[in-house]
């Protein structure tokens, strides 16, 4: 068993640590940051275990962190020190992409979506669209944001707005290292969920092991089609199911994260034969 979860911590952590390598971050920072994620996990999850309290002393057996660390580490934690997320503007423009893409008043009879007035007196406008985002934010705000991004643009004729892609993606490296750790941390939460409980949640991967390129190069964009259609049909029968359910059903609120990736190398190379084999 622990030669398997080595294995499979080699796997996660190879690609992680050939970034941080190329951005500078040393292996004393990621020391640091492995501290706190220790203790705060072990106060979540195992903090109530045996009905005692969770002392420094029990934390430091727990984790093998240095007591006064310990101490240390929990100050901060306290004051918030692992409180980092997307920008609200950024959250807030990929639920507005997201539904703009999935709820039928937004999209035409063949499903594409419709080029919106800001405010309409009949039928669908951008400023409905935010707020059946239950966006924070002023819709100007939020169009400007999809226009930086090269998401959404404004005719200058009629001053309608059209949508150019079916997903929010920002240039920002903040933005791309918020969603790489929301995304891939919900994905790992879900695999380690399954090592650990049932019903299992769905974590499956397709994988071809050695593919000549040129299949790959007609391949490739079709794929990426077919993911973004599994997510927009995703995206409208969880709007459709939710508006069938009243909101004073269940006081229970969940989370979920559905999603697709796709990733491709070189294949590795053969064996190479040994003499006695020649």
């Amino acid at each position: 068993m622990q030669d398997a979860l080595k294995a499979a911590l080699l796997a996660l952590l190879r690609p992680l640590v050939r970034y941080l390598v190329g951005q500078g971050c040393t292996y004393g920072t990621l020391v640091d940051l492995l501290k706190m994620v220790y203790v705060d996990e072990t106060i979540r999850h195992y903090g109530a275990l045996g009905g005692r309290p969770l002392t420094d002393s029990r934390l430091t057996l727990m984790t093998g962190i240095h007591r006064k660390e310990v101490k240390r580490l929990r100050e901060m934690l306290a004051e918030g020190g692992m409180d980092v997320g997307l920008r609200a503007d950024a959250n807030v423009a990929s639920k507005v992409v997201a539904l703009w893409g999935a709820r039928p008043e937004f999209l035409s009879a063949d499903r594409r979506p419709l080029r919106l007035s800001m405010r309409a007196e009949q039928g669908p406008d951008f400023e409905t669209l935010t707020r059946l985002a239950k966006a924070d934010m002023r819709p100007r705000a939020i169009l400007d944001e999809l226009v930086r991004a090269g998401v959404a643009q404004v005719d200058p004729a009629d001053g309608r707005i059209g949508l150019l892609r079916m997903a929010y993606i920002s240039d920002l490296p903040e933005d791309k290292l918020a969603f790489l750790g929301q995304n891939v941390g919900d994905h790992l939460q879900s695999a380690v969920h399954n090592l650990e409980h049932r019903p299992p949640f769905i974590e499956r991967a397709l994988f071809f092991d050695a593919l000549p390129v040129g299949v790959l190069d007609v391949i490739r964009p079709q794929l990426e089609q077919l993911g973004a259609n599994v997510l927009s049909q995703a995206h409208a029968q969880v709007s459709q199911a939710e508006a069938t359910i009243p909101e004073s059903a269940s006081s229970e609120q969940r989370r979920m994260r559905f999603g697709v990736y796709y990733f491709e190398e070189p294949a590795p190379a053969p064996p190479t034969p040994n003499e006695e084999e020649k």
